[in-house]
């Protein structure tokens, strides 16, 4: 490869060993390398966001089966044409013993009949299909298909991992060779970019070394190459806890335009997007509570939204509740009748439930006194009847107010 090739391609890892975060696939003993140790290739999926080394993997897997490596991608290559290379490679395996392995890019973009096509060829062996996709095979694949594959899963790639691929990059001979610097600023801009994607990290990096006038790559030279500002922000550090609370005292506040401000500038910022989930979840029920009952659930929604679809499409349920939460009517009365409770619970001795209202399941405990005199709310108008439910110390005791 020569300098005019793409930072991203000239990095790609030539050794497993050389891929980062899929550890779970690759490491001693595991799934992937389990086979190529054991000389036995099956046909797989590899399920997994951008830039998270699927094409690596089934590329260095060719490599090691020394077989032949054809790659193709379902957003622009037609099912004949793939068909038709998968009956050469047919031919090639019976007149020379030689293996292919066909790499299909996006085969989630295959309709369910055009996946059938592959199912003589995986029956016979004739060819080791190594699939892609950024979508999950339960949904996007047919069954027939999904029956004679592994599927295995690949993870983003956590910020330390791009971190350490851009910091390589910047000193291999095969990427910038030591000509460029980064400050740690500038490197947590890139990483955080990215998203998890290598091949995003590396194209940023290596437009940034292009628009940059001297050796050390500035964090201006990066925005302006990305289009993006730097949020400075610290996820473990005071700004993270500044940012929630504003978040949570705008929105205590009833003030949407200023949570959804806040909202965005988490989010910008790299937040974890389930850890501002978990958060509007609590303000549904310390902060909003008995008032408006529906906001748990429009809570809950939006975690299992952002959980389900992930960013960037997930911001706008989180959008969505918090507009929502800063609109409805407030109240704290569950909060504080459960701190109450909570409190005396804890202070106070294991107090006896009252006889009248124990389950009584056995001839003995009725004997007892179990359940004895105990009215049935049913039996009364309107469901309901004078009796006493709280131990003998309690009786009386008020959490929650009118």
């Amino acid at each position: 490869m020569t300098e005019k090739t793409p930072l991203a391609d000239r990095m790609r890892p030539e050794e497993f060993e050389e891929i980062l975060g899929q550890e779970h696939l690759l490491g001693s003993g595991r799934p992937i390398q389990r086979q190529v140790e054991e000389g036995r290739l099956f046909s797989m999926v590899l399920f997994g966001p951008p830039g998270s080394g699927k094409t690596t993997i089934a590329r260095l897997l060719a490599r090691r089966f020394a077989a032949d490596f054809v790659s193709f991608s379902a957003a622009t290559s037609g099912i004949v044409e793939i068909k038709k290379f998968m009956e050469q490679a047919a031919k090639r395996k019976q007149l020379y013993r030689r293996e292919t392995i066909i790499f299909i890019d996006e085969i989630h973009r295959f309709n369910r009949a055009q996946q059938d096509a592959f199912l003589p060829y995986l029956e016979k062996g004739t060819i080791t299909l190594i699939g892609a996709t950024t979508e999950n095979p339960s949904f996007e694949l047919n069954s027939s298909l999904l029956s004679r594959v592994k599927v295995y899963m690949l993870y983003p790639l956590s910020l330390e991992d791009i971190k350490s691929i851009l910091q390589n990059a910047l000193v291999s001979n095969k990427g910038l060779t030591g000509k460029f610097h980064l400050d740690k600023e500038t490197l947590d801009f890139i990483a955080n970019i990215s998203d998890g994607d290598a091949r995003v990290a590396l194209n940023a990096l290596e437009l940034s070394s292009l628009a940059t006038k001297t050796a050390d790559i500035s964090l201006k030279t990066a925005e302006e190459v990305v289009q993006r500002k730097a949020l400075r922000y610290d996820k473990s550090g005071e700004e993270h806890y500044n940012l929630i609370s504003a978040l949570h005292k705008s929105l205590r506040g009833s003030n949407a335009d200023a949570a959804l401000y806040w909202l965005a500038r988490m989010l910008e910022a790299g937040e974890d997007p389930l850890y501002i989930a978990r958060r509007l979840v609590r303000f549904a029920v310390e902060d909003v509570g008995i008032a408006d009952a529906q906001a748990l659930v429009i809570a809950v929604a939006a975690k299992d939204a952002i959980d389900f679809i992930g960013r960037p499409e997930g911001d706008l349920a989180l959008a969505e509740c918090v507009a929502y939460l800063a609109r409805a009517p407030k109240s704290n009365k569950l909060y504080v009748a459960y701190e109450g409770a909570k409190r005396d619970a804890l202070k106070t001795q294991a107090e006896p439930v009252p006889l009248h209202i124990r389950n009584a399941p056995t001839g003995l405990m009725k004997k007892l006194g179990y359940g004895k005199g105990y009215k049935y709310p049913h039996d009364y108008p309107d469901v309901k009847v004078e009796q006493e439910y709280m131990p003998k110390r309690l009786r009386g005791k008020k959490y929650l107010k009118e």
